[in-house]
């Protein structure tokens, strides 16, 4: 008997439903889930935990995360027009800076702006104090990779647009602010999300600059309270945390990216 291509898709993906389903049986039923939740999901630490300095720690991890936005996507945008400027200078100075902060890791630049720039200027301090270094020493990453975005958001938009501003009587300038950046930032809209959830992600690298209780972020929060209740509790919830905020960005990226599709 021979089965048309049709029904042989067919049978194949019931195949691989039944070979997912029984890799998840396996994996549930060999599972200790008694120790699984005496060790990770005691309910009694996780109510414990709330509303006191967990709340905080919340609250700091998105304002560490708007703020090195923020700083990132500004100095992106200009580093994004420096890389395409027509002054040489100026498409050195970003292509290096680009190169140089992709391939320095976060915490690193983090570190150096919290302890160097101190040391470098002594007498100038960043204004702000925790919440100004962790904008800075994020948002200096962030702009690296914001930057390329950007400037390939730019370049995507048909440069018949540019010239046609340009025989209307538009500077470059006039140009570039009224007609090529709005159109760039709305291809460019979901992998800048993304990159907001990558930076709530990096804010766990604000321990190195020292917190105290009225900084501390969600990580650090969760590694003291891990120190004093031996339980890794406290790590689940703040992972839990962190889907909370994400969570929803991620969700709002592939709305975008479903509406830019339907848009084209």
């Amino acid at each position: 008997m021979r089965w048309s291509p049709r029904r042989r898709k067919r049978i194949a993906r019931a195949a691989g439903y039944l070979v997912f389903a029984l890799v998840i049986a396996v994996v549930v039923s060999a599972a200790d889930w008694g120790r699984l939740s005496d060790a990770f999901f005691r309910l009694d630490i996780a109510r414990s935990m709330f509303p006191g300095a967990i709340t905080v720690a919340l609250r700091n991890t998105i304002v560490y995360t708007l703020l090195a936005f923020v700083f990132g996507l500004t100095l992106g945008l200009i580093l994004a027009l420096m890389r395409l400027s027509s002054i040489p200078p100026y498409r050195w100075f970003a292509t290096a800076y680009i190169e140089l902060f992709r391939g320095l890791p976060a915490l690193l630049v983090l570190f150096m702006v919290g302890y160097g720039v101190p040391l470098a200027f002594p007498d100038r301090e960043i204004p702000g104090g925790v919440y100004g270094s962790v904008a800075v020493g994020l948002g200096l990453t962030a702009a690296a990779y914001m930057a390329e975005t950007i400037r390939a958001g730019i370049q995507a938009v048909p440069r018949g647009q540019l010239e046609a501003a340009r025989t209307l009587g538009m500077s470059h300038t006039r140009a570039m602010i009224s007609i090529i950046l709005p159109q760039a930032f709305r291809i460019v809209i979901p992998p800048l999300t993304n990159e907001i959830i990558l930076l709530t992600k990096d804010t766990s690298l604000v321990y190195v600059l020292g917190v105290t209780a009225t900084t501390i972020e969600l990580t650090k929060f969760a590694g003291d309270t891990l120190n004093t209740r031996v339980n890794p509790t406290p790590l689940v919830v703040a992972g839990l945390l962190y889907l909370v905020i994400t969570l929803p960005m991620s969700q709002l990226v592939r709305g975008l990216e479903r509406r830019a599709g339907r848009e084209r």
